[in-house]
C-alpha cells in the first residue's frame, strides 16, 4: 500500500467526482455542493492530474464520462459509503438522537401509515427529524443513492402485474406492511346509492382517475380490459385528495384504495361502496437500500414501523 499516495488524495475530490457521474453536468453538480461552478471546474482539473484521464468529455448536453471514469464509479461509491460508515456513530439512543430521516410515501398512504407509526416514534425519539416527500419516478434511484432512508408504494399482489412500474434496482431491500383492497367514493345524495349496484352500473357511471406515477391506466383498467370493458373517465386529477374533494361537487365515481377510502369518507361526508368487480389486493410494500442496514437509527425506525403496521391489512 503507498501511503505516500494515499496521503495525497483529497476525498473532497472524490466526493466532487461521485456527484459529477451522477449529474453529468458541472452546474448540476455545483448546485448539489453548494459550491460554485469555478470551484467545480478546477477540482475537474485536480482529478484528471489525479487519474491520469480526461474522465468526461463535452457534450451539447452536459459532459459524458469516460470509460475510465465509469469504470470507477461501482468502485468509488463503494469506497465513500465505507468511508460514511467508518466515521458514523457506532451507537444509536432515541431519546437523545436529532438524526434526520428522509422518507418517500405515496400520497394515498398518508392516512393509513403516519398515524400508526409517528406516535411510537416520537415518543421513542422527540428530537429526530422526519422528512416526508412524495414517492416519484426517482424514488427507487434516491434510494439507491443514499438520498431516502425508506420508501413506501402499493404494489399489485401479482408480481407481473407491478413488474413494469415498481422493479427496484439491485440492492433494494423490500418488506410487505399491509395488503389493501379497492373501494368507491361517491357523495351522500349519489342517485345511484338507490340503484343496484354491480359492475355493469359501475361501468354506467362516470369517474374520477388519479394518475399514479403518470400512468393513465391502473391494474383495475388492464383487468376490465381483459374482458373488453372499459371504465368512462371524466376527469384525470394528480392526487386523490383533489378526487376525493371532487366527488362531494359531483356525480363522479372515484375507485381507491379501502384505508384511504374509509379515512377520507369520515372528512368528506361521503358514501362507500365495495369495487363490483373481482381485483386482487394491493400490498403497501416497505423500500431501502441495503447500504443502510447497519445505520441503527435507520434499523430502529425501520422496527417501529414494521411493528406498527403488522395489524393494518384490510381484513384484520
Amino acid at each position: 500500500m503507498s501511503f505516500d499516495k494515499l496521503a495525497r488524495l483529497d476525498l473532497n475530490l472524490l466526493v466532487c467526482l461521485y456527484i459529477l457521474l451522477d449529474e453529468c453536468s458541472v452546474t448540476n453538480a455545483a448546485d448539489r455542493l453548494n459550491l460554485s461552478q469555478s470551484t467545480i471546474s478546477k477540482s475537474l482539473y485536480r482529478l484528471r492530474e489525479q487519474f491520469d484521464d480526461p474522465l468526461f468529455t463535452r457534450t451539447a448536453y452536459g459532459i459524458k464520462p469516460t470509460q475510465y471514469a465509469l469504470d470507477l464509479a461501482p468502485q468509488l461509491e463503494a469506497l465513500l459509503f465505507n468511508i460514511e460508515q467508518l466515521t458514523a456513530p457506532k451507537t444509536f439512543v432515541p431519546a437523545t438522537s436529532r438524526q434526520n430521516f428522509k422518507m418517500a410515501v405515496v400520497e394515498n398512504a398518508y392516512p393509513l401509515f403516519l398515524p400508526n407509526f409517528m406516535r411510537n416514534i416520537f415518543s421513542e425519539a422527540p428530537n429526530i427529524v422526519i422528512d416526508n416527500q412524495n414517492w416519484d419516478s426517482e424514488t427507487f434511484e434516491r434510494l439507491r443513492k443514499g438520498e431516502l432512508d425508506f420508501g413506501i408504494i402499493g404494489k399489485d399482489f401479482n408480481p407481473q402485474d407491478s413488474i413494469t412500474s415498481l422493479l427496484p434496482p439491485e440492492g433494494v431491500h423490500s418488506y410487505e406492511l399491509c395488503q389493501d383492497t379497492q373501494s368507491c367514493l361517491v357523495r351522500k345524495s349519489h342517485p345511484l346509492l338507490k340503484q343496484t349496484w354491480d359492475q355493469n352500473n359501475y361501468l354506467r357511471q362516470r369517474h374520477i382517475q388519479v394518475r399514479s406515477l403518470k400512468n393513465d391506466l391502473w391494474l383495475l383498467d388492464y383487468k376490465l380490459a381483459e374482458k373488453k370493458l372499459v371504465r368512462d373517465i371524466a376527469i384525470y386529477v394528480p392526487d386523490f385528495n383533489n378526487a376525493a374533494n371532487l366527488c362531494t361537487h359531483t356525480d363522479f365515481v372515484l375507485t381507491a384504495p379501502s384505508h384511504f377510502a374509509r379515512d377520507i369518507a369520515k372528512q368528506l361526508d361521503l358514501a362507500i361502496l365495495p369495487l363490483p368487480t373481482i381485483l386482487p389486493p394491493m400490498i403497501y410494500t416497505l423500500y431501502w437500500h441495503q447500504n443502510k442496514d447497519k445505520d441503527l437509527g435507520h434499523n430502529w425506525l425501520r422496527q417501529i414501523i414494521m411493528r406498527c403496521c403488522k395489524n393494518l391489512s384490510v381484513n384484520s
